[in-house]
């Protein structure tokens, strides 16, 4: 299997939808991978990536910490396959120089990965089928891509609306 190295790009919040969408981005390049992780997930991502301090340990910090008190050390993470969209990740654990690969949600493993300060990976064939890049727009309601902006025609007839409104704007009531 070859793997190429992703880190977060960044997590956006869609307004109509309770998933998150995760934003991976491959290193060296302007490969995207969108995974829709749930919010409390998200959540738990976000804080530790902008060291937020919680009073007792959440349930990834309880895990992490279990596998290092056992002897275990998070080697990386990848994700591993994709199939109707759900994607599949393991969490490779080091104990005692045998390697332990552990099925996961990408989610969970990423929450870990961040927690431990490891490298995230992204198997290959998903990013060729999966990827999109930054000329490809996003549909947030499907999270497929779909035509670039240049390929967007607008209409001049589309935009009369919001010509009649800030035409009748009297900005001397702003004042």
């Amino acid at each position: 299997m070859s793997m190429v190295e992703v880190v977060i790009d960044s997590i956006r919040i869609s307004l109509t939808e309770q998933y998150r969408l995760l934003v991976l981005k491959e290193t060296g390049t302007d490969r995207h991978l969108l995974i829709y992780i749930a919010q409390e997930i998200a959540d738990v991502i976000h804080y530790k990536l902008q060291d937020v301090v919680v009073p007792r340990p959440l349930t990834h910090d309880l895990l992490h910490n279990l596998i290092t008190e056992m002897g275990g050390k998070i080697s990386h993470i990848v994700v591993s396959d994709i199939q109707d969209s759900t994607f599949f990740a393991k969490i490779v654990i080091d104990v005692a120089g045998a390697i332990i690969e552990v099925d996961s949600r990408p989610s969970d493993a990423i929450a870990l990965a961040v927690r431990a300060g490891v490298k995230l990976f992204v198997d290959e064939a998903i990013m060729d089928q999966a990827a999109i890049t930054p000329d490809e727009a996003l549909d947030l309601e499907t999270g497929e891509a779909s035509a670039s902006d240049d390929d967007i025609q607008i209409d001049e007839g589309d935009l009369d609306i919001f010509r009649d409104f800030v035409d009748s704007l009297n900005l001397d009531d702003l004042g």
